[in-house]
């Protein structure tokens, strides 16, 4: 049977803390993992959710409808528009929230490695959503195109400041794309959330400002991809019927981005234990590490390894991790979720 190699924890996990989160992670995993996330806490537990109660604070930013739309963690859930009359050139975006986080997280990252809790060599990973899922989720119509120049350079900020903070030697920056996905595939149901708002093949579009993305992470901090499908009530928005887009888009994106990507992963449904979800790798260009997301918490160390056996013979070398976030899981599920990984990954 094929043992993969290392585990990737994609970014969000289901603890209240970042001490909790990474103290676990490097008690539970130790060598299997070469980097280790603050669990996406506070705000970030439901991923971009937060995002339009703070862009929202900004002059010429209006929210959608007259009252708040509840949501947990005190997030109001509405839209974002564009105010009437106002040039979205001359907006100014608040701080995002991510590099604040970061550099809060790192202080406890530092201070549990200084203590012994984490190994030496393993980095600090940040992840960060690419400006299109915001954009996607939150504005319509032509606010999309006018918004999108000033909120990528209001998240590439969040990287400068991050960069500025944590040593490039100690660092790991992932982008977490999703809507992306949704776009190709052209998911049924999500209407205009999943509809492109520039000009020509929006293939191409998706692939341009993906690399530019990757790019913005300097050569001596390690970069991530992290292609997803969703996990809304741990639910995909699509279901793929194997992997071919997911390897055509990272293709794609490789070939275009001036930098290697330091890792890749690539999200497997539940169901999918079949060689023919998994035959498009043999297709992938070759990159540093593949992260194969086959650990479900439903079937644990069973289902993982049937689904590294229906892998194996299309790819020469992966590691594992979840399909998406565990943040989202239920509560109790998260070291049984971990254990998992632990026991069908080997060291690096």
């Amino acid at each position: 049977m094929t043992q993969p190699q290392g585990a990737l924890l994609v970014g969000s996990v289901n603890y209240d803390d970042a001490e909790t989160t990474i103290r676990t992670a490097a008690k539970m995993l130790g060598d299997r993992l070469r980097r280790i996330p603050d669990g996406e806490v506070g705000k970030r537990f439901h991923w971009i959710m937060f995002q339009p109660d703070v862009i929202g604070r900004a002059e010429g930013i209006e929210r959608v409808g007259a009252e708040p739309i509840p949501f947990p963690a005190g997030i109001d859930a509405r839209g974002l528009r564009i105010g009437e009359g106002v040039e979205a050139a001359s907006i100014q975006l608040p701080s995002l929230g991510y590099a604040s986080a970061a550099i809060e997280s790192y202080a406890v990252f530092t201070r549990l490695r200084a203590e012994g809790a984490v190994p030496a060599d393993v980095r600090f990973q940040v992840s960060l959503p690419t400006p299109l899922a915001v954009i996607s989720s939150f504005f319509r119509g032509d606010d999309r195109a006018a918004i999108e120049p000033g909120y990528t350079a209001a998240i590439l900020r969040e990287l400068d400041a991050i960069l500025a903070a944590v040593p490039h030697d100690d660092l790991a920056v992932q982008w977490d794309v999703a809507s992306e996905m949704g776009i190709i595939e052209r998911a049924a149901g999500y209407g205009a959330v999943m509809e492109a708002w520039w000009p020509g093949d929006p293939f191409d579009g998706l692939v341009s400002r993906l690399a530019a993305l990757v790019d913005a992470v300097p050569g001596d901090v390690e970069v991530g991809v992290h292609l997803c499908y969703g996990d809304a009530g741990e639910k995909h928005f699509f279901e793929p019927t194997d992997a071919a887009n997911l390897v055509r888009y990272a293709n794609a994106v490789m070939a275009a981005s001036g930098r290697p990507l330091t890792w890749l992963h690539l999200p497997v449904p539940i169901e999918r234990d079949d060689e023919g979800y998994f035959a498009p790798l043999a297709d992938l260009a070759p990159v540093d590490e593949l992260y194969l997301g086959l650990v479900h918490r439903e079937d644990g160390p069973e289902g993982a390894q049937r689904r590294i056996a229906a892998a194996a013979p299309f790819t020469t070398a992966f590691g594992v991790a979840t399909e998406c976030g565990i943040g989202r899981a239920p509560a109790g599920s998260t070291e049984s979720i971990l254990r998992t990984h632990a026991e069908v990954a080997s060291a690096w």
